[in-house]
């Protein structure tokens, strides 16, 4: 079953619980994919595979909001939409450390090793290195865990796990950069929390979804804004 945030005729907009792969991969396990290709045969009594397009991914421990496209048509400009940089994706995360100012910019150059499947954060330009832009807020603290807001301005693979991790503030639970443990579902603290973006056939006002937090330990620690904590004490 799939948490649906929004539908209409061209867009299905779910909230991925982490664990889930968003498609297909050497494992063979159950993904989001197909899930909603199910949902819509169901739902909509089709007689045959129903169709679903997949505009991007968020990587399989992360949880939150994936849009897919019910229609090619859709799927087409969705692309362009992605593309073009239209749309603004607002993630959370969890951290154990505090990064230097309740509020920036972090700015890197990441490059993909593709046998260890992890980016690598540099300070300067070097080599196909890409130059990486994020901007955080700190929302809260509580029980030692830090709860960020994160926009990014580009998007590049493993951009905030790796940025963070480079920052001396990895992701809760995120082994792969540096997190000190794992989290008992193997999810790492980091959720697309809300997604803004312009429909791609309707000229009504932007499409705007708010993915609700895991239900886990540390992300309902956070649920409710009153009790974040205050924003310091800083790290020196």
């Amino acid at each position: 079953m799939i948490d649906v945030l929004y539908e209409d005729n061209h867009l299905l907009i779910v909230n991925k619980p982490a664990g889930l792969p968003v498609q297909g991969d050497t494992t063979g396990d159950t993904h989001l994919l197909e899930l909603a290709e199910e949902y819509i045969r169901t739902k909509y009594k089709k007689p045959g595979a129903a169709y679903v397009g997949l505009a991007h991914r968020i990587d399989r421990p992360v949880s939150g909001t994936v849009i897919l496209a019910k229609t090619s048509k859709a799927l087409t400009r969705l692309n362009e939409i992605f593309k073009n940089k239209l749309n603004k994706k607002i993630y959370h995360c969890l951290t154990e450390t505090q990064l230097p100012e309740e509020f920036g910019t972090l700015e890197h150059y990441l490059s993909k090793d593709s046998v260890t499947h992890k980016a690598h954060a540099y300070n300067k330009a070097r080599g196909d290195a890409k130059r990486s832009v994020l901007h955080y807020k700190l929302l809260g603290n509580l029980a030692g865990k830090y709860l960020y807001e994160i926009t990014l301005e580009t998007g590049r693979f493993h951009q905030i796990r790796a940025q963070l991790s480079k920052m001396g503030s990895p992701i809760l639970g995120d082994l792969k950069y540096g997190a000190s443990n794992a989290l008992p579902d193997r999810s790492i603290g980091l959720h697309s929390r809300q997604l803004i973006t312009p429909h791609p056939v309707k000229t009504n006002p932007d499409v705007s979804v708010i993915a609700p937090y895991p239900k886990t330990q540390w992300w309902q620690l956070f649920n409710n804004p009153e009790r974040r904590g205050p924003k310091k004490p800083h790290r020196n």
